[in-house]
């Protein structure tokens, strides 16, 4: 019987309570920086002159700094260490917010080229860091980075007009997602002492990710979950609004996503980790997505906000299962950084064209229709591309 595999905390309530409290600091920044201009574009459209073009790459860019930067993160935490990485990202995260409220489209762009990057830094770094330092925990520790990042974009969307409105000017909510990343730096100090075993045992073969088939199914997975979500997200409100629903409830409708998410987030890592197979899981996913798609296509002004839940229900279960299959199919720490770099390099390139096509099929059909049909159809996909993903072991196995 082999003997169980322990992390650095292990015996240490104490570091490890540090470890998780920066674990979860780190994952406050992932999305409030970057969504917080939502709520504000009229306000800053208007103060900076920016076309509706230009203010769209404040959100399209980062999407494909997380496709092009997470290739590269496997390659600087052998150079830097994965603890002096999160430290430089979070560093630039703040650099990058404090940039993106300068007057200048120019130096607003390179804040939110460095924005973008640096999340990707974090997004690949932290399912890796969460196999390292707890590999006792993964579901636990997974849901409650899962929800700390769903719950720091809802806190960003929910108190931007508050603080706005409270200071008069619309810099001051992003000022606040400048100045977080900063204090969220000190937990990170005590970890550069921290040694992470890369728990690979002696006969476990190198793997080619780029040449294994169940690599390429999670890298496909996280691909359409990320597709799916950003559409939803991006486009749902629009949708609602043409089938004459009224801004402010199409506002609270899409709010939805993100509420019945969190629940999503904390609870399917935990039963995920539970599991030999995850299969069940994709199935789950794959029911209540396809049932809010096709509530939508069939009868969007009836039962509105339980299609809502449905997405919003399927958008957070995929991601939390993503992000645990990095941990689940890996054999080491290191294997599971270059999986989620793979994965998510591939994947949020993928995502970055999906709000842009169904835009363009919105346009080109003057309805909604066949954009949903479309995202349908990428359900099923995704759905088939989780069945080869979630099935029991380990990259190595076969």
């Amino acid at each position: 019987m082999s003997e169980p595999i322990r992390g650095p905390f292990h015996g240490r309530p104490l570091a490890g309570a540090i470890a998780i409290a920066a674990l979860l600091l780190a994952a406050i920044n992932l999305r409030g920086g970057l969504v917080v201009v939502g709520p504000l574009v009229t306000d800053i459209t208007r103060d900076l002159a920016l076309s509706a073009s230009q203010f769209s790459m404040l959100t399209t860019v980062p999407l494909i700094c997380f496709g092009v930067v997470s290739a590269f993160v496997p390659l600087l935490t052998r150079r830097f260490g994965p603890a002096m990485l999160v430290l430089g990202a979070l560093a630039l995260i703040s650099l990058g917010a404090w940039l993106r409220i300068t007057p200048e489209f120019f130096w607003i762009m390179s804040g939110t080229l460095m924005l973008g990057s640096a999340i990707a830094l974090l997004n690949v770094l932290i399912p890796g860091l969460v196999k390292g330092y707890f590999p006792e925990h993964p579901g636990v520790m997974t849901g409650l980075y899962s929800v700390t990042l769903a719950g720091g974009a809802a806190m960003a969307v929910y108190i931007a007009i508050p603080v706005r409105d409270l200071y008069q000017d619309w810099r001051a909510p992003m000022t606040l997602w400048a100045l977080l990343p900063l204090v969220c730096t000190l937990p990170w100090l005590y970890l550069l002492r921290v040694h992470i075993r890369t728990y690979q045992p002696p006969q476990t073969p190198k793997i080619k990710l780029w040449r294994n088939r169940r690599a390429w199914a999670i890298t496909g997975y996280m691909g359409l979950q990320s597709t799916y979500f950003y559409c939803i997200a991006t486009w749902l409100p629009n949708l609602l609004i043409d089938n004459g629903m009224n801004e402010a409830d199409a506002g609270f409708t899409a709010s939805l996503l993100n509420i019945v998410g969190i629940s999503a987030n904390l609870l399917v890592p935990m039963i995920a980790t539970r599991l030999k197979d995850q299969r069940p899981v994709v199935i789950f996913v794959a029911v209540v997505s396809i049932l809010g798609l096709g509530g939508l296509l069939i009868t969007p002004m009836t039962a509105t906000y339980f299609w809502a839940a449905m997405l919003g229900l399927g958008a957070g279960s995929s991601l939390s299962l993503a992000l645990t299959l990095f941990a689940l199919r890996s054999d080491s720490t290191t294997q599971a950084v270059a999986l989620s770099a793979m994965a998510q390099s591939i994947g949020y390139l993928i995502a970055a064209l999906g709000p842009l096509v169904v835009g363009a099929l919105h346009d080109l059909r003057g309805g909604w229709e066949e954009a949903l049909i479309l995202l349908l159809i990428l359900q099923i996909a995704q759905f088939f591309m989780g069945l080869s993903a979630g099935r029991a072991g380990t990259l190595s196995d076969g």
